[in-house]
């Protein structure tokens, strides 16, 4: 039953002019989309007649015309009658008749109905020249658009069916129809259209998708996208979406914080060159170009409508990367080494999330261990109990005297390394990932013994006073490796090793049972034989200058800055071993 319009019922007036402005400043991006709109028309119109495939050149092709300030859009499509040029260049916002007529179905670009109205971007007359190939004998019509709101439709002259669609340019607006700027566009817009598109006499589409024409040319065309040679080309597919295309692996780094774009064609249309969210978040390090069938555009035609279509999409070509960096780990080890030199940081990022760039990571990049330089896979395989610290620092003081105690020790002190040493039992559940606590090498960094610590009692004493002006103090004990005479252990944050809290791993590890002091400690290793022997030496002052020896080989075997006393200290222990030498001698 039809609707009855209530008594006193308006309809809107429609000011032409401020949905013109609506448009260009809300929906559309640039005034060059006027081409796209434009060209989308013929092609939707070629479709509906049967003629929009170019098969061995057989179809008629869609011409773009420049002279004097104008641009005409020569088709040989479908066509329009009378009545449908009422319904269709007149009426904004109704879709139901163009549903009627077929063009707003599966096969076509256009959804919208509002595509012309781009024309008056650049344009303030857009004149439609079209005859009805659906109709026999059908007669031509002319349709003059008009900015200001206004149009008027006569019979006209066309001698076959197909449309004609001139533009006249606004003031200031010219450049916008010149041929350079039309071909340039055409080209960007259309070059994959499976027809034959030409301004000027001149083609601009490509018979064959880039995808389809075999690997160097793939690569090629993703050289020319890049700007740079790609490290790789990925071929993509997803049949739910219609999808062909390729993922072009970016020969630099890149930010992965930043969201990529990418080139996105619609039924080979192009939809836009940065279209977001189309790849999961950790593909950072691509850059890829597909054509989708079933997808959706926004009502600007410039991004996809984020649906569950699209979120399939967006899995399914992750899978597709995933596959990628699997393979080329498991068949080409040096390439992925090479991979990884680039992407160095975003893989690692994406590790401490994604569970196959854990793998990866697991397998192929190196870390710095207590047993040299080796993949976390490789440490997993000699080790079930695996630790770290979590600064450089106290690697470098602890990674000498855990391998003697066979301690797999891991260097965490580098952005990520302690978030993917803790998420290894994903891969392994039986592992045993920690922090290297104290008690762990605290049996091993023992005491010397009653007997050894009174005989020590003189070097003990000279010992303290030589580092009195460093504000360290000595200790004794027994620890392996038996070649490290000595280890400077940080104190206080206010004392020499600032950067390391007081209840750090050398606290315990130092434990008396004596009042806690506040300062650093250097601690000598009795079981190294030069230790040994300076213990019972009873010579003072050799004593004193090879502990402030000791004290600056500590301080560089930590990798840490000597300020200008410690110099100085360095410098005449130096000089006095020499001399003590030279006189013995």
């Amino acid at each position: 039953m039809a609707s009855r319009e209530p008594a006193g019922a308006r309809n809107f007036n429609v000011d032409l002019r401020g949905i013109v402005d609506l448009l260009s400043r809300h929906l559309y991006s640039s005034p060059r989309v006027y081409v796209r709109e434009l060209l989308q028309n013929a092609v939707d119109a070629m479709t509906a007649r049967g003629t929009g495939t170019d098969a061995a050149g057989g179809a008629a092709p869609i011409l773009f015309e420049t002279a004097d300030g104008e641009l005409r859009v020569r088709d040989s499509g479908i066509g329009l009658t009378e009545p449908q040029v009422h319904e269709l260049l007149a009426t904004i916002g109704n879709s139901s008749k163009r549903d009627g007529l077929g063009l707003a179905r599966h096969d076509f670009l256009g959804q919208f109905g509002i595509g012309l109205l781009s024309c008056f971007l650049v344009a303030d007359e857009i004149e439609v020249v079209t005859r009805s190939a659906a109709v026999p004998d059908a007669a031509a019509v002319v349709w003059r658009g008009h900015a200001d709101g206004h149009y008027t439709v006569a019979p006209g002259r066309r001698d076959e069916p197909g449309t004609t669609v001139t533009l006249r340019a606004r003031r200031d607006f010219g450049h916008w129809l010149e041929a350079s700027t039309v071909r340039e566009l055409v080209r960007h817009y259309g070059a994959l259209l499976p027809c034959d598109v030409r301004v000027d006499g001149e083609r601009v589409t490509e018979a064959t998708p880039p995808w389809e024409r075999g690997r160097d040319e793939l690569l090629g065309y993703g050289t020319r996208v890049l700007g740079a040679v790609p490290f790789d080309a990925v071929e993509l597919a997803v049949p739910e979406a219609g999808l062909r295309g390729a993922a072009f692996v970016l020969p630099y780094e890149s930010d992965p914080s930043e969201r990529a774009a990418h080139r996105v064609y619609l039924k080979r249309m192009l939809l836009g060159d940065r279209v977001e969210s189309v790849l999961p978040e950790w593909a950072f390090f691509v850059r890829c170009v597909v054509d989708a069938g079933e997808l959706r555009p926004t009502a600007s035609r410039e991004q996809l409508y984020d649906d569950d279509l699209l979120a399939v999409t967006r899995e399914r070509l992750g899978d597709a990367l995933r596959s990628w960096l699997v393979r080329l780990a498991a068949t080409d080890p040096e390439r992925m080494r090479d991979f990884l030199k680039v992407h160095y940081r975003g893989v690692m990022a994406l590790a401490v999330h994604d569970t196959e760039m854990l793998r990866i990571v697991d397998e192929q990049v190196p870390f710095e261990t207590s047993e040299g330089t080796v993949t976390l896979a490789e440490l997993r395989a000699r080790h079930r109990s695996i630790r770290y610290t979590p600064r450089v620092e106290e690697f470098r003081q602890l990674s000498g005297i855990a391998a003697a105690q066979g301690i797999a020790l891991v260097n965490g002190g580098y952005v990520y390394h302690v978030d993917i040493l803790n998420r290894l039992r994903r891969l392994d559940p039986d592992l045993d990932v920690r922090r290297l606590e104290p008690s762990e090498l605290a049996t091993r960094f023992g005491p010397v013994g009653p007997g050894v610590e009174f005989a020590a009692r003189d070097f003990l004493v000279a010992a303290r006073r030589a580092l009195a002006g460093a504000g360290c103090e000595p200790l004794l004990r027994s620890f392996s490796p038996a070649s490290l005479p000595v280890v400077y252990l940080d104190g206080d944050p206010g004392g020499h090793g600032a950067d390391a809290a007081a209840d750090g791993v050398w606290a315990e590890l130092t434990d008396t049972g004596e009042p806690e002091r506040a300062g650093p400690r250097l601690v000598f290793n009795h079981r190294n034989p030069i230790v040994a022997r300076l213990t019972s030496t009873p010579n003072v002052r050799v004593v004193e200058l090879s502990v402030e020896a000791l004290y600056g080989y500590a301080l560089l075997t930590g990798n840490r800055p000597l300020r200008p006393d410690d110099v100085a200290g360095v410098n005449r222990a130096f000089l006095g071993l020499v001399e003590h030498a030279v006189r013995e001698g």
